[in-house]
């Protein structure tokens, strides 16, 4: 075991003392998290060239009210607090008689207009939409512009208009507003956790529900173990078939087993992740003690996240340097890349309805299959809901069994092939490896 730490400690050392480990160190969250970073970097930077609609409206009832909720806000609702700079567009609202005979021509028209940038958008009211019951085919509320799904415009014109709808279906039912001042009283409902018993026995309330600690922690641990596979499990392929390329490992091997080379290059690439984690989490934590958010660090979590992470990188780094002891060049070890990256890629692709439903029965299935073991339990311990607590021993037991499994038949593999040169590289070849070795 001398040789094999003296290996592994090689491997850690020549990792993480270089610049590109420090770099990557600095990079990887940035480029994992890029969008959000630019999100918070770019949200003051909004267009603020003026928009201007177009209604045609079928009955002939939401003029006055969208220009004076247009008016309102172009007063009051687009300047900056603090320095009274505008910070979001002017709102322009242009009713154009509806052509009954041919609408959809006009449409046409108004599409037109829009991509040639005349007008931002245009807003088609049906002529039951006061009384959809009477003609529920002609009770539409269509919004057409470029992008709008995305657009804001749609989400402003919301409220405006079903309480506009409110008051005009009390008057045609002969009902004073002023009767019923609580009807536009809009009602949300208020996410909350679970009421808890202290060990006094007394009930304690329970608080709003926190998103941060319901989507983002869980994602976070998600994102933050593929990382550390992606640094300390995905190089040991191309460092292997490099070593064996220029047979660099044949030397090695006149003084180490083919096993202790792997474990040594194994326990190296554990070595850098680990030391990753502890700058991650460590900084995270003292990061959220500093701003006052301690409550949302997952200290419960932690343990499992680090059994599982420790866990996942030796499955996956018996996984890869056993491949690259097979790739005899770097397209080989670019086309053997892409397979061995399913047991990270695979949870990262279902990590949303697992998150949405951590007891369902593909969350738990999905959580008990060793490859993807790791990632999906901790992403469902993680997760607000309590889950039975023999699930995260059951998901472990597995996946040490699956990785032992792994360990084996990659050392066949590692040992019959690493000192091969130019055999070609196919699955047969591979299969008789492990089987034979």
């Amino acid at each position: 075991m001398y040789k094999v730490f003296r290996l592994a400690l090689r491997e850690y050392v020549a990792a993480v003392k270089t610049k590109g480990f420090i770099i990557g160190l600095v990079m990887l969250p940035i480029l994992m998290s890029g969008s959000m970073i630019a999100m918070a970097l770019l949200k003051d930077q909004v267009d603020i060239r003026e928009r201007n609609i177009v209604v045609l409206d079928e009955t002939g009832e939401f003029k006055d009210m969208l220009q004076e909720a247009a008016e309102y806000r172009n007063s009051n609702q687009i300047f900056d607090p603090e320095d009274s700079s505008q910070v979001q567009p002017v709102y322009r609202i242009e009713f154009v008689d509806v052509d009954t005979a041919a609408t959809i021509i006009q449409m046409g028209a108004l599409s037109d207009r829009v991509r040639r940038g005349e007008i931002h958008a245009f807003l088609h009211i049906g002529s039951s939409l006061v009384h959809p019951s009477e003609d529920p085919e002609n009770a539409y509320l269509n919004y057409h512009a470029e992008s709008a799904a995305l657009d804001d415009i749609r989400d402003w014109l919301r409220d405006p208009i079903n309480n506009h709808l409110r008051r005009l279906r009390l008057e045609d039912a002969g009902i004073d507003e002023s009767q019923i001042p609580d009807l536009f009283h809009w009602s949300w409902v208020t996410a909350k956790g679970l009421l808890t018993v202290d060990e006094k026995g007394n009930i304690i309330d329970a608080g709003a529900s926190n998103e941060i600690r319901a989507i983002i922690v869980p994602l976070v641990m998600m994102m933050l173990m593929f990382m550390m596979s992606m640094m300390g499990a995905m190089p040991q392929l191309s460092a292997v078939m490099e070593e064996k390329t220029q047979r660099i490992v044949e030397v090695i091997l006149g003084s180490i087993t083919p096993f202790q080379f792997m474990l040594g290059k194994i326990l190296g690439g554990l070595a850098v992740a680990l030391t990753s984690t502890l700058v991650y989490v460590g900084g995270g934590i003292a990061f959220m003690q500093h701003r006052g958010f301690e409550s949302y660090i997952p200290y419960d979590i932690l343990p499992w996240f680090v059994i599982n992470l420790i866990v996942l990188i030796f499955m996956l780094g018996a996984l890869m340097t056993s491949l690259g002891s097979v790739a005899n060049d770097a397209k080989d070890a670019q086309s053997l890349s892409f397979p061995a990256m399913f047991p990270m890629m695979i949870p990262m692709f279902i990590m949303i309805p697992v998150l949405k439903e951590p007891l369902s029965t593909f969350a738990t299935v999905m959580s008990l299959i060793p490859p993807f073991s790791p990632m999906v339990m901790t992403l469902r311990l993680a997760s607000p809901v309590t889950i039975p607590h023999w699930h995260p021993w059951a998901g472990l037991v597995g996946v040490v069994l699956f990785t032992l499994l792994v360990v084996w038949a990659g050392a066949r593999i590692f040992r019959a092939a690493i000192l091969m040169q130019g055999v070609p590289l196919k699955f047969s070849n591979i299969m008789r490896w492990m089987t034979k070795g």
